[in-house]
């Protein structure tokens, strides 16, 4: 899927210095390609309407953007990384604004259900349920057209969220134009209940809502620490639709010796051709991602989780798009320097696995 650079692009190309100090002036990371120049795009969605406990995910995105100034562009299995060309679009202030205030109602809301009120006299929270359905409904649509209008030019798209309900729509635009592919989600949580507290379009709806897409063939669950009852069952009654390995299983496969290279293998065995990457960063071990919403002990190292990413594209499937969610500045910039990092590595394999451009692994 490599384009030709145009001879102005080329120019440009020749130009950078990636060995130079992040210039504040260029785009992500400092690279010097506009979004029409670019093979993968970045879609930022300052979106946390739904959160149910710590905000500030809505923030994310533009605390990525800053912190990516702060990373080096060189990755010794794609040397050449930077030149695949990656950028990111500016925020939709309408999309923000929409977010915050339809967060105070959604919070007031949650917070009248946390004190027990009785069923039958919501008062003035009757109809906050259905305005945040209804507005998630519409991200969902907005997101749909947007990154399905890159992957029509033949862009590949990262979502970079916003609370963990951002990337549906997206699902969505992936879901028309292939017939199927299965989702690996790294987090937490399951994702897998119900209108979660009345919204439909919840954070710990996605992968609930996901599946109703016919083409998701395989969900794949990896990191799960925090699950209710209703969601074990659906995995136990999903006839191996969905897949979970949780936390653990994981730890207890490390106590009992075995190498994380075997129980990768595992994991990949479990996944089709085609592959949905979809990252929670509190999949990671909390001490990478202190300022997330809801923070769970336990969870992947960072290198754990680029090992697995690695070697989905070593086994010779492609990642169609992915997405990085729940990555709040919190108290210090460490929660976003984590972030950029992490989008940085994903954008880039993912790219491998598309063709756009080369990795050279030292060890296979």
């Amino acid at each position: 899927m490599a384009t030709t650079p145009s001879s102005s692009l080329e120019k440009k190309l020749a130009a950078f210095d990636p060995n130079a100090l992040g210039d504040t002036a260029g785009g992500l990371y400092g690279l010097p390609f506009t979004v029409e120049e670019a093979q993968v795009v970045v879609v930022p969605v300052p979106w946390e309407v739904t959160v149910s406990y710590r905000g500030g995910t809505a923030l994310g995105p533009e605390a990525i953007r800053e912190a990516s100034l702060q990373v080096d562009l060189y990755e010794p299995d794609i040397p050449e990384a930077w030149r695949m060309g990656l950028a990111m679009e500016e925020e939709d202030e309408k999309i923000a604004e929409e977010s915050r205030q339809l967060r105070t109602q959604a919070a007031d809301y949650i917070g009248w259900l946390e004190a027990g009120q009785p069923a039958g006299k919501a008062g003035n929270f009757a109809t906050v349920p259905q305005q945040v359905t209804a507005r998630g409904k519409a991200l969902v649509e907005w997101l749909k057209a947007k990154t399905g209008s890159y992957l029509d030019a033949g862009k590949g798209v990262v979502v970079l969220g916003g609370d963990h309900s951002t990337p549906l729509g997206y699902m969505h635009a992936l879901a028309e134009r292939h017939e199927e592919f299965g989702i690996l989600q790294i987090d937490a949580h399951c994702d897998l209940r119900p209108a979660y507290e009345g919204f439909e379009y919840s954070h710990a709806s996605i992968m609930y809502n996901a599946l109703k897409l016919p083409q998701v063939k395989k969900l794949v669950q990896v990191g799960i620490r925090d699950l209710c009852q209703q969601e074990a069952e659906l995995v136990e009654h999903s006839g191996g639709r969905v897949v979970m390995f949780h936390n653990r299983f994981l730890s207890n496969e490390k106590f009992a010796k075995k190498s994380w290279k075997k129980v990768c293998g595992k994991i990949i065995a479990q996944l089709p051709p085609k592959v949905y990457l979809s990252f929670d960063i509190d999949g990671l071990d909390p001490k990478l991602c202190p300022g997330t919403g809801t923070p769970v002990p336990g969870g992947l190292e960072f290198e754990e989780a680029l090992y697995l990413i690695r070697t989905i594209v070593e086994s010779g499937r492609t990642i169609i798009g992915c997405d990085l969610n729940e990555v709040a500045p919190g108290d210090t910039e460490w929660n976003a320097i984590v972030g950029a990092r992490l989008l940085f590595q994903m954008a880039h394999w993912m790219g491998v696995s598309q063709g756009r451009i080369q990795a050279h692994i030292s060890e296979k």
